[in-house]
Parts: C-alpha cells; sequence; structure tokens
C-alpha cells in the first residue's frame, strides 16, 4: 500500500479541509488499530514527505485532465470539483445558494483586507460613506470579526477577515490578495483622530453589531450626520481597496 494512495482515500474522506498534521497524526494513530508492517512505515513519516506526496496528487489530477482537484485552502486540503462543472453540480444542492456580496459590501471588505486590523472610522474615511449596514452584514455572514481595540482616544474596535473569508476567496494566506504590496503601501486617507483630553460618548459600534434591530446593508446616513449619499456601486468594476 503506498502513502500516495493512503492520503488520497484520507483527503476524501473527510468533511473539511485536512491539514498536513492532521494526515501524519491520522498516519501515527493507526497503530492503535493495526500493527501490520504497511502501518508502522507509513506511521514513521513526516510532515515535509507528506507534503511532497500532496504536491504529487495534485500534479497527476491535473495532467489526467480529472473533473476535480486536489487544493490546498486555509484550513487544509480537500477535493474539489472543477469550475466548469459548477452549473451541472449545482442541481444536486438547489437549497445552497452561492454568497452574493453587494458593491458597497464588496468595497468595504477589500478595505478591510488590505489595512486589517482598521477601525469602522477609517473605513469610512476611504469610503465617503457610513458603512453601519455594511459591516453588520459582513459580521454576520462570519467575514469579519471584531479584533479588539485600537490604542487610541475613544478605544474604538477594530476588525478584521476570517477564516471563512480566506475559505470564501480560495485563499491561502493573505499575502494571495492581488497587488498586497503595492496596495499596503498606497497612501489612504484616515479618521481624524480626537483631541486629546476631551470626553468621548462611546462610539456607535460599542455595541454589539449583530444585537438589536438589524441595519439595512443599503440605508442611507443619517441626515444630521453631514456625510454624503452612497452612490450606486459599479459592479462591473473591481472593488477599490
Amino acid at each position: 500500500m503506498l502513502l500516495k494512495e493512503v492520503i488520497e482515500a484520507l483527503v476524501f474522506a473527510s468533511q473539511k479541509p485536512l491539514s498536513t498534521k492532521e494526515i501524519v497524526s491520522a498516519l501515527r494513530t493507526a497503530l492503535n488499530d493495526s500493527d501490520e508492517e504497511p502501518v508502522r512505515a507509513l506511521a514513521k513519516l513526516k510532515d515535509a514527505e507528506v507534503s511532497a506526496f500532496l504536491e504529487q496528487l495534485r500534479f497527476e489530477y491535473e495532467q489526467e485532465n480529472r473533473v476535480f482537484a486536489l487544493v490546498e485552502q486555509v484550513g487544509g486540503w480537500s477535493l474539489v470539483t472543477k469550475p466548469d462543472y459548477a452549473v451541472w453540480v449545482r442541481q444536486l444542492y438547489p437549497e445552497s445558494k452561492p454568497t452574493r456580496l453587494s458593491g458597497p459590501a464588496l468595497e468595504t471588505l477589500a478595505i478591510i483586507a488590505y489595512r486589517q486590523p482598521v477601525t469602522r472610522a477609517d473605513i469610512e474615511a476611504v469610503r465617503g460613506v457610513a458603512v453601519d449596514g455594511v459591516m453588520q452584514s459582513l459580521l454576520e455572514r462570519g467575514l469579519v470579526r471584531i479584533a479588539g481595540r485600537a490604542e487610541v482616544p475613544g478605544r474604538p474596535l477594530l476588525y478584521e477577515t476570517t477564516q471563512n473569508f480566506m475559505e470564501h476567496f480560495g485563499l491561502r494566506t493573505l499575502e494571495e490578495l492581488p497587488n498586497v504590496d503595492e496596495l499596503r503601501r498606497a497612501k489612504l486617507p484616515t479618521a481624524t483622530p480626537p483631541i486629546t483630553g476631551e470626553l468621548f460618548p462611546p462610539a456607535a459600534d460599542e455595541a454589539s453589531p449583530v444585537s438589536g434591530s438589524p441595519v439595512p446593508e443599503d440605508a442611507a446616513p443619517a441626515a444630521d450626520a453631514g456625510l454624503p449619499t452612497e452612490a450606486e456601486p459599479d459592479l462591473n468594476s473591481e472593488p477599490c481597496p
């Protein structure tokens, strides 16, 4: 029995992405059920050897032009159907609809992805509009989470992307974001820092973002907020971080 075949069986049987460490752990704990020579031999393998066989499997699938592929995601390795067959495979899961994000949501998510951790005020400084409803939608979908508080007066909340975000967009690391180095160096508008010594009431995002009455994602800013009305997004253009 070859290691490649065992790895293929493990990835195929797993209901979630399988990391290299989890595969190595499965090879070692298999000794509890069997003491045969092939099982003992595989239990001695290291992470690097397993990673090499995973890469070999991925290459073989590509060369054989299979309808599925072995892909590495942020949570590990998994077998997935190629996008070319999505229109047919989708018919097997009529109740599962793809998550669609609006233009404002994509723009806000891009700012967070490239500038995280980032405060809501800084996001609004870049977009030029309030993002209350958009932020609540992203939090509820599990694409964004609260990362703590900024060490500035008022201690506003900081936001960052989640593992769900990485899996949704097929990323292994944030370094795989398009033009990541260039866009991280780009100078973007930031919120005006509060004057030291003044008393500040709790920020609007101090409360739980998902509690209370939901805020519509496309809700306009309050009339007395002094903010411009959010323009209709151009869905044909890429989100501007």
